[in-house]
């Protein structure tokens, strides 16, 4: 099933008295179930793109469908409503509220979509537990590792059963070995049946996807399929 149909976007931000051009002509569609990175160099466009996928940002011109709803010309509060239901983000940094436990951290996308406490923090324990967090529940963000605090991002990211998980250089605050573990444990979201959009400069990293969509010069390069995909393991990794 087709969760996103882009067609023709364009995303041109106006600068002084100067037009720069971020996206020029971006067309792609990712079904329900797939596992693809975004790549591509500094400025190429890549950054932009995420952000009108996540309707973090409107293109200029051209059509976004998600989901069989054209979102290109929603109102920030009719955004603002599927980023919270629809989508869940995990960035670079985190973004964990810092005098927060683990547990209310996981919370809030559903404190904003208003449900009853009681559900939200059994919700919010099961997606921590998920993510080999069930001892952690009331650590505070200082008091835990940079992969465990990714491991948060990525479970308050799935507490509300969205359509895509939309990652930005999740593994880029990390060590190679904790990196390893976080792309490891997106093996396992993905193969839980979730669709997973990866944002990444690294070639290793997108290497764990099942398709690369290259963008360069605010065009589309290249979109392939990964023929020898990366699978990492909980004792190692392996080429399939």
């Amino acid at each position: 099933m087709n969760i996103i149909n882009i067609e023709h976007i364009a995303k041109i931000y106006q600068v002084g008295s100067e037009e720069v051009h971020a996206l020029r002509d971006v067309s792609l569609r990712i079904d329900k179930g797939e596992y693809v990175a975004i790549m591509g160099p500094s400025g190429s466009g890549k950054s932009t793109l995420m952000n009108i996928i996540g309707c973090l940002d409107t293109p200029t011109k051209g059509l976004y469908d998600f989901k069989g709803v054209n979102v290109s010309e929603m109102s920030d509060n009719e955004l603002a409503a599927i980023r919270n239901r629809e989508i869940g983000f995990v960035f670079q940094t985190f973004n964990l509220l810092p005098r927060s436990d683990a547990l209310h951290n996981v919370e809030l996308p559903l404190i904003y979509a208003g449900v009853p406490a009681h559900v939200r923090k059994e919700r919010a324990r099961l997606a921590l537990e998920q993510v080999g967090l069930a001892d952690r529940i009331h650590h505070k963000p200082n008091e835990l590792s940079g992969g465990q605090r990714q491991r948060v991002a990525i479970a308050r990211a799935l507490v509300t059963d969205p359509a895509i998980i939309l990652a930005d250089e999740p593994t880029g605050n990390l060590d190679t070995k904790t990196g390893e573990d976080i792309m490891a444990l997106f093996n396992e979201i993905y193969e839980q049946g979730n669709t997973i959009i990866l944002v990444t400069h690294e070639e290793y990293i997108a290497e764990h996807a099942e398709r690369i969509i290259r963008i360069r010069d605010g065009l589309i390069e290249k979109d392939e399929k990964v023929l020898n995909r990366y699978v990492p393991q909980k004792n190692g990794a392996s080429k399939t």
